[in-house]
C-alpha cells in the first residue's frame, strides 16, 4: 500500500513530467529536463524552504539573547523554554519548519533519485494517456553521457557540496574557545563533519551513480548555493528593523 501510494503522489507524476519535458524540449535533451524539473522542485518547496533557512540564520542572530535567557532562567527550564518561545515569536521564528521541510523533502528527493536513476527506460506502462511515448530521448549533455558514470560532475558535486555547507553552517569556533564544553565541542565536531566529511563523502559516492543523477546533484546544489547567498544578505540585515 506505502508503495503504490508512495508511486501515485511521488514517483509517476515526475517521471511523466521528465518524459514530457524530454518530447517537447530542443533536441529531446533528457540532461536540460532533469536540469529544468530539479528546478521546478526546487521552487514548488521554496517558500517552505526560505522560511527554514531565514528562521536558522534569524535564531544565529539571536544566540546572545538566548545565552541571556538560558542565564537567567538557569534554575528554571520550564521559564527559559517559555520564554525562549516568546522571543521566537517575537521574530516570526518557528523552530519546527525545518522537520516539516525534511518530512516533505524525504519522499521527493527520493522519487527523484528513482526516475533520474530510470530515466534512461522509458516505461509506457506508467506513462499518462496525454504522453505519447518517445521513440528517442537524447541522453547527452555537452557531450556527456548521462547513462554513464562521470568522475569530472562527481567532484563538481563535491565542490557545491562543500560551499553550500560553508555558506549554511557558521564560523566554527576554535578547540580553545574560552566557553568550551562537551555540549560545544559535540556541536563543533559535527559541524566539522558536515562541512568537510560529508563533501567528501558525496563525492565518492557519486563516482558510482550514473551522470544523470549527479546532474541533478549538482543543480540541487547551485540552487542551494544561489538561495543561501540570498538569504545571508535579506535575513540578518532584516532582523534589527522588522521585529518578525
Amino acid at each position: 500500500m506505502i508503495s503504490s501510494i508512495f508511486h501515485q503522489l511521488f514517483f509517476d507524476p515526475l517521471y511523466n513530467l521528465l518524459i514530457w519535458l524530454s518530447v517537447v524540449l530542443p533536441g529531446h535533451s533528457l540532461g536540460l529536463a532533469i536540469i529544468i524539473l530539479t528546478i521546478i522542485v526546487k521552487l514548488i518547496l521554496l517558500p517552505l524552504y526560505h522560511k527554514t533557512t531565514t528562521s536558522q540564520k534569524k535564531i544565529k542572530a539571536l544566540e546572545p539573547k538566548l545565552k541571556e535567557l538560558k542565564a537567567k532562567h538557569a534554575n528554571n527550564r520550564e521559564e527559559q523554554a517559555k520564554q525562549t518561545m516568546a522571543l521566537y515569536r517575537e521574530h516570526g521564528i518557528n523552530p519546527l519548519t525545518s522537520f516539516w521541510l525534511l518530512l516533505i523533502q524525504i519522499p521527493i528527493v527520493l522519487a527523484l533519485f528513482f526516475v533520474f536513476r530510470d530515466s534512461f527506460n522509458i516505461r509506457p506502462e506508467i506513462l499518462y494517456s496525454l504522453i505519447t511515448p518517445p521513440t528517442l530521448i537524447n541522453a547527452t549533455l555537452f557531450g556527456l553521457d548521462l547513462t554513464a558514470k562521470n568522475y569530472l560532475l562527481a567532484i563538481l558535486v563535491g565542490t557545491s557540496q562543500f560551499i553550500q555547507m560553508r555558506l549554511a553552517i557558521p564560523p566554527i569556533p576554535p578547540s580553545n574557545s574560552p566557553d568550551r564544553s562537551f555540549k560545544n565541542d559535540f556541536a563543533r565536531s559535527m559541524k566539522l563533519q558536515m562541512r568537510y566529511v560529508m563533501p567528501a563523502f558525496i563525492t565518492l559516492v557519486s563516482f558510482g551513480f550514473p551522470a544523470a543523477l549527479t546532474l541533478y546533484w549538482l543543480t540541487s546544489n547551485l540552487f542551494a548555493i544561489g538561495h543561501e547567498l540570498f538569504v545571508k544578505r535579506q535575513a540578518t540585515t532584516r532582523l534589527p528593523t522588522s521585529g518578525r
